[in-house]
């Protein structure tokens, strides 16, 4: 009880925090909604993908809502480290396992607040879903595995980086790594080398079966790929973080 009473502390902790740091939100919300305008209105027409773009794009930008708002997470857990926070905890009768708690479920309870915004906006621009109930809830829960993944390799890498400048830019890869993927075009109509990276990278298959849940035809081939990859990478950030955040405490 103690973890979770302490990790609710560091959660308010960190939101007020998050209130104070105008570009974290504006990274994490308004980027999102800026690139779906940019792809749907802008590029959308120059794109031949068999259905409406807007329903071919949305999944990709979810997972894109998701990598743009991990560079705070990074930078905060790094400041942590840096500044002597976790050094006055020594001293506390406070769970330090809460603090690296705290920031993964606040990285989940933006990511799901903005992907929240971005497809409601989707909606505004022509998203026409047509998951069922069950499918939606399919469609939560790869995003959920998603953002715990996500998340979990964020404070990884924030733990392991020298200062919270070079914190902030380890999620700059994975920003980019959508637009390697089939989130915006096909994979088939990348030149090789592109297209074997497309098909073959994490992001491609999360992005798929969201794409199949929300039309209504999912696949299990790509869903067990998808979770598989989840499930890898959590587990990977998880154990680096906690031998990360042993090590440097």
């Amino acid at each position: 009880m103690n973890v979770i009473s302490d990790s609710a502390t560091m959660l308010r902790r960190n939101f007020r925090h998050t209130t104070r740091n105008p570009l974290a939100l504006f990274n994490a919300i308004i980027m999102p909604i800026v690139l779906m305008f940019l792809m749907v209105y802008v590029l959308g027409d120059a794109f031949s993908v068999g259905v409406d773009y807007a329903d071919y794009a949305t999944p990709g930008l979810i997972l894109t809502t998701i990598c743009y708002g991990i560079s705070p997470t990074a930078i905060a857990v790094n400041s942590d480290m840096t500044t002597g926070f976790i050094n006055r905890l020594r001293v506390m009768r406070v769970s330090r396992a809460a603090v690296l708690n705290a920031h993964v479920i606040g990285t989940m309870l933006r990511s799901l607040a903005a992907i929240t915004l971005v497809i409601g906006v989707a909606l505004l621009m022509g998203f026409r879903p047509s998951a069922s109930f069950s499918q939606w809830l399919g469609v939560i829960g790869i995003v959920v595995l998603t953002v715990l993944a996500i998340s979990w390799l964020t404070v990884a890498f924030g733990l392991a980086s020298k200062s919270p400048e070079s914190a902030g830019l380890v999620g700059v890869p994975l920003m980019l790594l959508p637009f390697l993927s089939s989130a915006f075009v096909p994979a088939d109509k990348m030149g090789p080398g592109a297209r074997q990276f497309a098909e073959y990278q994490p992001f491609t298959s999360i992005i798929e079966t969201l794409r199949g849940l929300l039309t209504g035809s999912p696949s299990a081939g790509s869903a067990i790929t998808a979770i598989a990859w989840c499930v890898g990478i959590m587990l990977i950030g998880w154990v680096w973080a906690r031998a990360s955040f042993t090590k440097r405490a």
